[in-house]
């Protein structure tokens, strides 16, 4: 044994000198804040969540109803969504800090922002969501919940730094979001790839302790927000293989082909100049677009999915591809003129409706496995989270046996995305060699 080498440390020039030891000692302390961030991270997604429901409800089943108006009228959606854009211009333009970065340029876990836009920026997902706008709420509450943790982190444990706090509020929203601890799991392991010696369980604990909190806390005080029912995959077979890989790659195009038209649309309405004018351009168009799609088309997408999966029989070939491509459209309108809002749920419905299209235009193919890998391929697309997209696809149908036809199904997908353009529009100053999976990605 070398002079400085002792029981329990390697001697110099060993290979394991390098990697630190996992030190319960380090990792114990992180518990009562992960659990106390889990908590409210998931308290503050319900809260919201609650609020815009019954905003939802005033607008559109109450006000109308004064008035002897149908609130799924072509007329009150083109109305309601034109009035929406027109609110959320009226906060980014009067309220501190605009409401935060244009929308566009801002991932599903991004740099905290600063307390004083989260007034701004909690009224206008408020907004978004219950005005029938197709975004979900998870950038804008994982951009929420990060800047609280931050900004009380600091102050209770000043020599902690900011990034566990951030890994901290966005495992425990992902975890909140999603009913479970595992997609945030998968997410972390992305988004935080960097020259990080520690064993990956050791960078996991806290977030773990975290998302489940925030997994436990949603399913106690609220339900699981992402499940479908469709008729049940009958088994494996050969030819599903190939279904799969098909489908996931058709669904895969489908979204880059919105991918390649977001910074368009973006540049398009940004010719506009002012807030105001943006909004209330956009949620015109997304009311003519509702109007065309009709109330299905509207709002981030889980309820409506659920619905349209439990009568597919209403449902043609013809239709289903109006309600995939009218969503897909308002998902990227939404997101391009400066809506508060995540576009994973939005997705979500997308490739749920591509995949009962794919099922009526081809019966053979069992509508389970249409459903998963079409919300597979967009997924990909759209977010460029590869974990994530698989196990997004794996819950919501509930079927262990479509798991290995999943996996295969997502690798025609990744090469058609891979390297490509991604949703999202990058910020002023956000360098140009940023890799694919760092924090900022969605």
């Amino acid at each position: 044994m070398t002079r400085d080498a002792s029981p329990g440390r390697p001697a110099a020039g060993d290979p394991g000198a390098a990697v630190p030891r996992p030190q319960a000692r380090v990792l114990l302390p992180l518990v009562v804040p992960a659990l106390v961030i889990g908590i409210a991270s998931s308290l503050v997604l319900i809260g919201v969540s609650s609020l815009a429901e019954e905003l939802q409800h005033w607008l559109w089943d109450t006000v109308p109803g004064w008035w002897g108006f149908s609130g799924t009228s072509a007329g009150w959606t083109l109305a309601v969504l034109t009035a929406a854009g027109l609110a959320t211009g009226l906060l980014v333009w009067k309220f501190p800090g605009r409401t935060g970065p244009d929308p566009a340029t801002r991932g599903l876990v991004d740099p905290p922002l600063p307390v004083r836009i989260l007034p701004g920026l909690l009224l206008a997902v408020v907004v978004t969501l219950a005005g029938g706008v197709s975004l979900g709420p998870e950038n804008p509450i994982t951009s929420i919940n990060v800047a609280l943790a931050c900004a009380l982190g600091l102050k209770v444990m000043p020599r902690a730094p900011a990034a566990v706090w951030v890994s901290l509020a966005a495992a425990g929203t992902v975890g909140a979001l999603f009913g479970t601890p595992v997609a945030a799991a998968l997410i972390l392991s992305e988004i935080q790839a960097g020259p990080d010696a520690r064993p990956l369980w050791d960078r996991l604990f806290a977030p773990l302790v975290a998302a489940g909190a925030g997994a436990l806390t949603t399913v106690l005080v609220a339900e699981p927000m992402l499940s479908v029912h469709v008729a049940p995959y009958p088994g494996p077979r050969l030819i599903d293989a190939v279904s799969a890989m098909t489908v996931a790659a058709a669904a895969a195009v489908v979204a880059m082909a919105a991918v390649y038209v977001f910074p368009h649309v973006h540049r398009l309405f940004h010719r506009l100049g002012h807030p105001v004018l943006m909004l209330t351009a956009g949620g015109l168009v997304l009311g003519a677009l509702g109007a065309l799609g009709g109330q299905l088309t509207l709002f981030k997408g889980l309820e409506e999915m659920r619905e349209l999966t439990a009568h597919p029989e209403d449902h043609g070939a013809a239709n289903l591809a109006l309600l995939a491509l009218v969503k897909l459209a308002a998902l990227v309108v939404a997101a391009s003129c400066g809506f508060q809002g995540g576009r994973i749920f939005p997705a979500v419905f997308v490739g749920v409706a591509l995949g009962m299209l794919a099922h009526a235009l081809v019966d053979a193919v069992p509508m389970a496995l249409a459903t998963g890998t079409a919300v597979l391929g967009v997924l990909v697309a759209v977010t460029r989270q590869g974990w994530l997209s698989l196990f997004m696809a794996a819950v919501l149908v509930a079927d262990p046996r479509l798991l290995p036809l999943l996996c295969v199904a997502i690798l025609p997908a990744w090469l058609i995305v891979t390297g490509r353009p991604e949703m999202r529009i990058r910020g002023p100053e956000e360098p140009a060699e940023a890799l694919p999976g760092q924090v900022g990605r969605a």
